[in-house]
C-alpha cells in the first residue's frame, strides 16, 4: 500500500521537475525560447538564445530540480526497505515533469539537465566520468546531442563498474532511456546531417 507521505512526495517531485525554467528564464529577458533556436525549453537552447550566462543559470535550475526532490525523499521519508527505491522514483518522476509538463500540456524539454540532478545524487563519481564523454564528445563532432546520448547512455554502465545497486543503475537506465526517446528528431538529423553543430555556429558568428 503507498501512503500518504510517498505520494506527496512523488507529486511534488513531479511538480518541481514540470516548472519550465528555461521558459521562465526566457521570458524574464523578454523572449519566448520556444520560438528561437532549437525552440526547446532546455539550458542548451536557451544559451544559444539568449548567452552563456542565462544557459547557465537554466542548467543550473534544472538540474536543481532533479537533485532536490531526492535529497529531501532521502533525508525526510521514514527509513524502510523501499527507501532507496522511493528516492530513486521522485529522481525519475523529477525528469517526467521536465519532459512532460503539465504547466505547459504536457510538452517539455528533453530532461538532460533535470538527469544531471538525479544522476549527480545517484552517483557523483559516474556522473563525472559521464561529463568527461560530453566533453570529449561534443569537442570532437561539436554536437551537444551527441555529447549528451553519449553521456546518458553510459551512465548505467559506470553505475554497474563502480558497483552501484540494481535499483540504482535501474534507475540510471530508465531516466537515459528517456533522453533518447526524447531526442529523437536530434537522432534522424544527425543521420540526415542536419544538424546544429556549436562549431559552425561559432565560424559564422
Amino acid at each position: 500500500m503507498i501512503e500518504l507521505h510517498n505520494i506527496l512526495f512523488f507529486g511534488g517531485s513531479y511538480l518541481l521537475g514540470a516548472v519550465p525554467f528555461g521558459l521562465i528564464i526566457g521570458r524574464m529577458a523578454g523572449i519566448d525560447v520556444r520560438r528561437e533556436g532549437s525552440r526547446n525549453i532546455g539550458a542548451t537552447n536557451v544559451g544559444r538564445v539568449l548567452g552563456k550566462k542565462f544557459g547557465a543559470l537554466t542548467l543550473l535550475c534544472d538540474g536543481l530540480k532533479g537533485f532536490l526532490p531526492m535529497l529531501a525523499a532521502a533525508r525526510l521519508l521514514p527509513a524502510s526497505e523501499q527507501k532507496e527505491l522511493l528516492v530513486c522514483l521522485c529522481g525519475a518522476l523529477a525528469v517526467t515533469g521536465h519532459m512532460f509538463s503539465i504547466y505547459l500540456g504536457f510538452k517539455g524539454g528533453k530532461g538532460v539537465a533535470t538527469s544531471l540532478g538525479v544522476f549527480l545524487f545517484l552517483s557523483p563519481a559516474a556522473t563525472g566520468i559521464s561529463l568527461a564523454v560530453f566533453i570529449a564528445a561534443v569537442g570532437l563532432t561539436g554536437f551537444v546531442s551527441v555529447g549528451s546520448l553519449l553521456a546518458a547512455g553510459l551512465i548505467p554502465l559506470w553505475l554497474w563498474l563502480l558497483g552501484a545497486s540494481t535499483t540504482v543503475i535501474v534507475t540510471a537506465a530508465v531516466v537515459s532511456a528517456l533522453i533518447w526517446v526524447k531526442h529523437h528528431e536530434n537522432i534522424a538529423r544527425l543521420l540526415q546531417g542536419r544538424e546544429k553543430s556549436w562549431k559552425t555556429e561559432k565560424k559564422q558568428r
